[in-house]
């Protein structure tokens, strides 16, 4: 076995060296039907007395046989990299790459989270693939509701649905921590809308929820209020127009005055106390009563981080946040 051994040897290094397809000598050599898993099949019958020296000689034949393999594959590795490189002239200028600049939704981030920060909020996240009752059931929202129809959201084969909204980080940071609880959730949310120059098909939203004992509809102005005020000016005129959400009462939508809006108002957000019918679907889906409605409070605000950079930069087309055009970035 061990003459058989020093020919299989012999024959495998010369095949390896000329080898064109190294995956294939490998197969023939080192495969499970390969010439050296067959030939170790035969250590059953080497005598007792000589099996530590014949094992030996298979353990050094296959280490042979693999370093070659490598080494083969090395070679004809840099061989392809020369080929590659053998029409390039190394010595012409290089092509210095452009330089775009922070997005501005990226820009408008960061100063809404700094601001928020300063209230105390702390960031939080979630799955862009929901479940119906985190993005619908929780929040009170009943089986008519139009945002549950097909035409308006994107529901996948298993039933799970592209959130419509980061209303569903306030839910399941809620399923995981206990009152006090003060964050602001931005991220993307997916509707079913025609893409112009102001809608999307995915956008990107900035929710935020505060629950504690006693968080009054005061505490919810003096919120936004300083927000805004901090985010577009100290001449911001911030104003609450009543308004129906499912998941919070009362509710409003908030509309804002700049010098920069030539003295218009513009619809900006929506908010409200959070309902006890949320506080409810929380307690039952916790199993205890550590948000009972009639020990905490909390109020909710949400709005488009999109439409708000339009109109903080005068961006007159929402597509053009999406195109990666350097031209456009630059500005900015």
């Amino acid at each position: 076995m061990e003459a058989q051994i020093d020919s299989l040897r012999a024959e495998a290094l010369a095949e390896i060296e000329g080898a064109g397809d190294v995956a294939a000598v490998r197969v023939k050599y080192l495969g499970r039907a390969g010439s050296i898993t067959l030939l170790s099949e035969g250590m059953r019958s080497v005598p007792k007395e000589d099996k530590a020296r014949v094992g030996k000689a298979l353990n050094a034949l296959r280490a042979d046989v693999t370093a070659a393999l490598e080494a083969r594959e090395q070679t004809i590795e840099r061989a392809r990299d020369e080929a590659a490189l053998a029409g390039i002239d190394l010595t012409l200028p290089g092509i210095a790459p452009q330089r775009g600049s922070l997005h501005p939704l990226t820009q408008l981030l960061d100063r809404a989270v700094r601001i928020f920060r300063r209230m105390g909020f702390a960031l939080a996240e979630g799955p862009d693939i929901e479940t119906e009752w985190h993005c619908f059931d929780a929040l009170n929202t009943p089986a008519h509701h139009p945002a549950r129809n097909e035409q308006d959201t994107f529901y996948l084969p298993d039933g799970r649905l592209l959130r419509t909204h980061t209303s569903t980080v306030q839910i399941r940071t809620m399923e995981r921590h206990v009152p006090p609880v003060r964050i602001i959730a931005p991220g993307a949310a997916y509707r079913r809308d025609e893409v112009d120059a102001t809608h999307l098909a995915q956008f990107t939203q900035m929710e935020g929820l505060y629950v504690a004992p006693d968080v009054s509809l005061a505490d919810l102005k003096g919120t936004l209020e300083f927000f805004f005020r901090e985010l577009f000016g100290a001449g911001t005129n911030v104003r609450f127009r009543p308004h129906f959400f499912p998941f919070t009462e009362p509710s409003f939508e908030i509309d804002i005055q700049t010098a920069a809006l030539g003295g218009k108002w513009m619809e900006l957000a929506g908010c409200g106390m959070v309902d006890p019918a949320v506080f409810e679907a929380i307690c039952d889906r916790r199993l205890d009563r550590v948000y009972d409605p009639e020990k905490v409070s909390g109020f909710a605000f949400g709005f488009g981080l999109d439409r708000l950079a339009m109109n903080l930069t005068g961006i007159p087309d929402i597509r053009m946040l999406v195109e990666n055009d350097l031209r456009f970035l630059k500005q900015f």
